[in-house]
């Protein structure tokens, strides 16, 4: 399963923030390191593009890790929390990033997907059919199928200090 990777190659990367993040706090308690992820992403090819697709609360506390992000070359996509009549809570960008990469994948040689979602497997398999589809995202929760059809899978929880901040 492993996909050839060499330095002419044009990459993007997108980056399901809430997906990366909640599973980074529910399997280990800490936060995640993107800039870590990003560069073995990217693994020493041209990056064309990263973004990551983020969830804006009414409290605005998270301005400081908008900024970090665009820092490292993160490109950050927002989308205010939906909040529902008796207080239930939404906030996910699966189409919007799902979109974005279909727009880029004819100028790219791979499209790298931070995230575990088993959603985007209909994704993957429609963007074969012009690149390259790599997901990197902690194995123990990611969907089993979207392993099974992308052309490399990196899995975080094989080093997991390696992309956490904060780990107990």
């Amino acid at each position: 399963m492993a996909a050839i990777k060499h330095k002419e190659q044009r990459v993007a990367v997108f980056i399901d923030t809430q997906n990366v993040y909640h599973c980074a706090k529910n399997l280990y308690k800490a936060r995640v390191n993107f800039a870590a992820i990003l560069k073995d992403a990217v693994a020493g090819r041209k990056l064309v593009r990263a973004v990551a697709y983020v969830i804006t609360t009414e409290s605005g506390d998270e301005r400081n890790f908008f900024e970090a992000l665009t820092k490292m070359g993160i490109e950050t996509k927002t989308k205010d929390l939906q909040i529902f009549f008796g207080g239930a809570k939404k906030g996910d960008w699966d189409v919007g990033l799902a979109v974005d990469a279909i727009k880029m994948a004819p100028r790219l040689d791979a499209v790298v997907i931070v995230s575990g979602d088993g959603d985007f497997v209909p994704l993957v398999e429609y963007l074969q059919t012009m690149t390259q589809v790599e997901v990197i995202s902690f194995g123990k929760s990611t969907s089993a199928k979207l392993k099974e059809v992308v052309d490399d899978f990196m899995d975080m929880s094989e080093n997991p200090r390696k992309y956490l901040i904060g780990t107990r």
